[in-house]
């Protein structure tokens, strides 16, 4: 029977998708709950599956093509028969009850490797094994010729009379978006930097003293980000205009933190948010930091695990960072610039002392926040993390 592939169904705040990659091609056997595409959006990746066990029987958007929520982008035959497991196939043929309508060709371990890695259909890879098996040698061979064959306009080299080499490829959804947005941001906005430092020593003590004890109780390390998350939650409590956003003409203040955390992938920068932070305690937040960094790296961040957000914290300083201006994350009025830490000479007590030093920066929209409001903000913020039991003390 045949059965129409759809594109998963959209949140409001997504229009539409773009198909990032068909990872089966058309006559494959695929089961149930294996990914066979996937759909970029301005956020996330999504991913689709197969619905039941049986055969790709027709791509009818392409990679590129532009989807709309719940639109048929293919077909799909689970009349088709799986007599066997793909993975035993693969490794050695067991029975001569495999036909070619379940897989038509047998692939070793290092082939199927390269195949899966570089999205190839295995049908076109020309076989000089015994057996019709695809050895490794098969599959570099298709690719060289491939790369010399291929003409399309995202991978085709643009080759200069000098001899230098360009290479043209589209902008990602994602990479678009994010250049849309800051280029709206900077033009809507009256932004303005305001600048700090702040002695990490304090946090530094803290963390060689109960680092190991904090994992062993917890399960997952004592960082830096959470004593941020900490202070700027408290922070926010005091200046509640920081934690506001401008909607046309209103100011609409929000009785909750929930803090978006910037993180860079492959694919661009996305910015999870922590709901309810003031709500988590320092390992929850924790734990929460970890789990979306993994879900980021591996593209698994849900749209709903991506809206909202009241301010932003950024960390430029585990790229090397010494200081930075960061752009807010509209419609939030804020976001904090965190950066490197820096063994510098600064005056304690009439004294000069060696001390980690960490530049805070601190961009805020000019319209809503006036100076002395963001100033007190980072201030405040400067403050609990030199004095960490202020944060205990909610002071």
């Amino acid at each position: 029977m045949t059965i129409q592939i759809k594109a998963p169904t959209f949140p409001e705040s997504v229009a539409d998708g773009t198909i990032a990659n068909w990872l089966k091609n058309e006559g494959d056997i695929v089961k149930q709950d294996e990914i066979i595409a996937e759909i970029e959006t301005d956020k996330v990746v999504l991913e689709v599956v197969a619905p039941n066990d049986g055969k790709l029987s027709k791509v009818i958007k392409v990679v590129g093509d532009i989807v709309l929520s719940a639109e048929i982008i293919g077909e799909f035959d689970d009349s088709v028969e799986v007599s066997v497991k793909r993975d035993e196939v693969d490794a050695e043929p067991t029975s001569d009850k495999v036909t070619e309508e379940t897989i038509t060709k047998k692939t070793g371990p290092a082939a199927k490797k390269l195949i899966s890695e570089n999205n190839l259909n295995k049908s076109e890879i020309k076989s000089s094994g015994k057996g019709n098996r695809v050895t490794k040698e098969d599959v570099l061979n298709h690719l060289e010729k491939s790369e010399l064959a291929d003409n399309t306009e995202t991978k085709k080299p643009l080759i200069a009379t000098s001899g230098r080499t360009e290479k043209r490829v589209p902008m990602s959804r994602l990479r678009a978006t994010i250049a849309e947005r800051l280029l709206t941001v900077k033009q809507n906005t009256a932004m303005l930097t305001t600048f700090n430092e702040v002695d990490m020593q304090p946090i530094k003590d803290l963390r060689s003293k109960y680092g190991e004890e904090f994992l062993k109780q917890h399960e997952v390390k004592l960082g830096f980000m959470g004593f941020f998350v900490i202070a700027a939650v408290q922070a926010l409590k005091k200046f509640p205009l920081v934690n506001a956003s401008i909607d046309g003409s209103d100011i609409v203040y929000h009785g909750f933190q929930d803090i978006g955390v910037a993180v860079s992938t492959e694919r661009g920068l996305v910015v999870p948010v922590i709901k309810d932070a003031d709500m988590q305690s320092l390992p929850e937040i924790e734990k929460s930091i970890l789990n979306y960094s993994l879900k980021a790296r591996d593209g698994k961040l849900s749209m709903e695990e991506m809206q909202g957000g009241t301010f932003t914290i950024s960390n430029g300083g585990i790229f090397g960072s010494l200081l930075s201006t960061p752009i807010l994350n509209a419609p939030q009025t804020a976001i904090l610039g965190m950066h490197s830490i820096q063994d510098r000479p600064v005056a304690i007590n009439g004294n000069v002392e060696i001390r980690p030093m960490m530049y805070l920066a601190m961009s805020y929209d000019h319209r809503l926040l006036d100076g002395k409001e963001a100033v007190s903000f980072l201030v405040s913020i400067k403050e609990q993390l030199e004095s960490p039991e202020r944060l205990l003390l909610n002071l």
